[in-house]
């Protein structure tokens, strides 16, 4: 099974925008879209934004491809405190081609493990992403 796993490679120029995210002093809501370029098998920035809800983001993303997802969401904890988690969003719609999502599954730890986060999510469609579920979500970590 191994053998037939794809695990893309991370883009340089994706790393170096994924440090530099890491360490952004912006206190908004920020998102770094990723996606597979299937021809180079590496993994790679499709788009960027600022200031974006959980909504706004969902609206972006892709109703019948995978895709990763950084998102930098500002937290307000129930104690009234305020942090900034690193989310990681692996989108893997149902309906997928089932060899795009052996790629993109292949190639999600690598990417985790390249961007340094411990805060790692998968939805199975667009309409999971809200507001609700990442707080929900975040809420484990305290």
């Amino acid at each position: 099974m191994s053998d037939s796993l794809v695990v893309c490679e991370v883009d340089p120029e994706l790393k170096e925008k994924l440090r530099k995210f890491r360490f952004r002093k912006e206190t908004d809501n920020a998102a770094i879209i990723m996606k597979v370029d299937k021809d180079r098998q590496m993994v790679v920035l499709e788009e960027e934004f600022q200031n974006i809800s959980p909504e706004e983001l969902r609206s972006e993303l892709p109703e019948r491809q995978p895709r990763f997802v950084v998102y930098s969401y500002k937290y307000v904890h129930a104690d009234g405190r305020v942090s900034y988690p690193l989310c990681f969003i692996f989108s893997s719609p149902v309906g997928c081609k089932p060899e795009q999502q052996m790629m993109y599954a292949g190639s999600k730890n690598r990417l985790v493990q390249t961007a340094e986060l411990t805060k790692v999510f998968e939805i199975r469609t667009t309409d999971d992403l809200t507001e609700s579920w990442l707080q929900e979500k975040l809420a484990f970590f305290r």
